[in-house]
């Protein structure tokens, strides 16, 4: 007797499930794909075990997505009379249709993930991102007929997927809205929630472990009852606000302790140097049956033959990655240094070109964007307050910032002897010098 309920195993979440229907996209061409996408593009140089793909990453947001919406939706979760409004009836024919709407976003929400995930994704035309790329193939011919036999629209799973900030033009209506911030909220988006427990799995850290179990079982939707704005978000009760607040102590220790490890980072470097010689025009193609033909591995099949022929023009890079003789980090974000001058990293970065060339020196900066923790809260006393007046944690947990300086192998220890040298002179502000 055929199943209609199939389970696959999972390290994370142990049995993520799913009906006969929707196994109709997991084995689609477009999701498929996704066993050939590195979630951690080249990590696994840096952490061995980060061998792990964008399709169980992606299974694993539908698993979270599908426990936040039947916490959320449950009537007795629900505590303002506003919120009643926006929510589907319970079991009724909308409440199924958005919840298998939801579902099929989440799986399909990374399904326009470059070869490396974001590795290189600077490399596509102007105004493009794996977002957009995600809408294209969610809306294509070739999953247009998987969408009519599951019976729902492909126009609200692309939006749901990737939120009113990357579908552009589109009117987002209140619940539209926050089911596309169970996935990708920068809050308590459940991408991140997998992300972090995913990683710290495979790389074999602690840093991205929360208590996910009991987060997803306070959060709520809340108005957020700001300037008479009853607009509905993602909140917490009371009781979990320890759990969000570990979520965003994992992410910031993630991000400075892995994702940001100086070594893994310059491999992207050498990745994106590699594909401006590898891809036509130096940029990915963006239509969906040419992204469709590209992953990781035609990439590292082409590394390993151009680090084998010394008159590639991709030579020098692949080498970087395949030898192991990528560049070394000769200078890295110091608070000294940026309370004098903010652009410290810039200034050597500039002055290390000058003195070496630019073939043998490179840079990577990065800001956090925006901040995640300011969330609704749901008191004891039935009262709705900002998560930055209830944790102290939250309104000290800093801003991820990097800066970095690299310099080829050979040069690297007469660039760290004259880095040693001049540094104080390089990083002294121009007007300050002018007084």
């Amino acid at each position: 007797m055929a199943k209609h309920i199939h389970e696959i195993r999972d390290p994370i979440h142990v049995f993520i499930r799913l009906d006969s229907a929707e196994r109709k996209v997991l084995d689609s061409r477009p999701f498929q794909r996704l066993r050939h996408i590195h979630q951690l593009g080249l990590t696994y140089l840096v952490y061995p075990g980060a061998t792990h793909r964008r399709f169980e990453h992606s299974l694993g947001v539908m698993e979270l997505a599908t426990r936040v919406y039947d916490i959320v939706t449950e009537p007795d979760n629900i505590a303002h009379e506003s919120i009643r409004k926006v929510v589907p009836k319970h079991k009724s024919y909308d409440y199924e249709y958005w919840r298998r709407v939801l579902r099929m976003a989440a799986l399909c929400h990374d399904l326009g993930h470059l070869p490396f995930s974001h590795g290189a994704e600077e490399l596509l035309p102007d105004g493009w991102d794996h977002e957009r790329l995600t809408v294209e193939i969610i809306l294509s011919a070739e999953l247009k007929s998987i969408w009519e036999e599951i019976k729902v629209q492909p126009e609200d799973v692309a939006k749901i997927a990737v939120g009113p900030k990357k579908f552009k033009g589109a009117v987002f209506e209140d619940w539209e809205a926050i089911l596309s911030e169970i996935i990708i909220g920068d809050a308590f988006g459940v991408d991140r929630m997998d992300y972090l427990l995913r990683d710290s799995h495979h790389a074999g850290v602690a840093y991205g472990k929360f208590d996910h179990y009991r987060l997803i079982d306070t959060l709520r939707i809340l108005p957020r009852e700001e300037e008479d704005s009853l607009e509905p978000v993602l909140g917490v009760e009371e009781g979990g606000i320890h759990s969000a607040e570990a979520l965003l102590m994992a992410r910031y220790f993630m991000y400075t302790q892995l994702y940001f490890h100086p070594v893994r980072r310059i491999y992207d470097i050498h990745l994106k140097d590699f594909l401006k010689f590898w891809l036509p025009d130096g940029i990915f193609p963006i239509a969906v049956e040419e992204h469709l033909l590209k992953t990781d591995n035609e990439i590292i099949t082409s590394i390993f033959e151009s680090a084998r022929n010394p008159n590639s023009p991709s030579y020098k890079s692949a080498k970087c990655i395949i030898s192991r003789e990528h560049f070394r980090c000769i200078y890295q974000r110091n608070p000294d240094d940026f309370e004098r001058n903010n652009e410290a990293a810039i200034a050597i970065f500039n002055a290390a070109c000058e003195q070496f060339g630019p073939d043998n020196i490179r840079a990577d900066r990065y800001r956090q964007k925006g901040s995640t923790a300011d969330f609704p809260v749901y008191t004891g006393d039935e009262r709705i307050v900002s998560s930055l007046a209830m944790s102290k944690v939250l309104t000290e947990l800093p801003v991820v910032a990097t800066d970095y300086v690299f310099a080829s192998p050979e040069i690297r220890e007469e660039a760290e002897k004259w880095l040693e040298q001049n540094r104080e002179a390089i990083i002294e502000p121009k007007d300050k010098e002018e007084e």
